[in-house]
């Protein structure tokens, strides 16, 4: 049985530049990496039925989508050799143009970080329960579809 804490990865608000330089500073001194690869993925400024989106407010069932975070990153370091692995995502209001997920993978082969990482983030969408509300212009609102 699996006894590692399960780590909360929300964040409350847009993930800032700050956070995520400091979070790849960290790893400069260790020797045995040889690559990183880093996805953020940032509220786009869509027009749906000509109206722009201006933000995204996040929700989740905290519980269940930190279980899932950390079965998805689990199983990532099962299926490929990493060193490291950071994942923060949003809950709140993020605005359009402002960083919502933050996904940080480490290995010492270049190869590795790829596929890890579009491994990781295609988990993530499909399967952590993890809820948009599209916030318009004009203050009108409907849930995100994810695509």
């Amino acid at each position: 049985m699996n006894n590692k804490k399960i780590k909360n990865v929300f964040m409350e608000g847009a993930i800032s530049s700050n956070f995520i330089g400091n979070s790849i500073y960290k790893h400069q001194t260790k020797t045995s990496i040889g690559a990183h690869n880093i996805f953020l993925g940032q509220v786009r400024a869509d027009v749906i039925d000509g109206k722009t989106v201006a933000a995204i407010q996040y929700t989740a069932y905290e519980d269940m989508a930190n279980q899932k975070f950390h079965d998805i990153r689990e199983a990532a370091f099962k299926k490929f050799d990493l060193t490291c692995m950071h994942i923060y995502h949003s809950l709140g209001t993020v605005k359009a143009g402002e960083i919502c997920l933050f996904v940080f993978v480490s290995s010492p082969r270049r190869k590795v970080v790829f596929k890890a990482l579009e491994y990781i983030v295609e988990a993530i969408k499909a399967e952590v329960p993890v809820f948009g509300k599209e916030i318009f212009e004009d203050e009108t609102h409907q849930w995100k579809v994810n695509n």
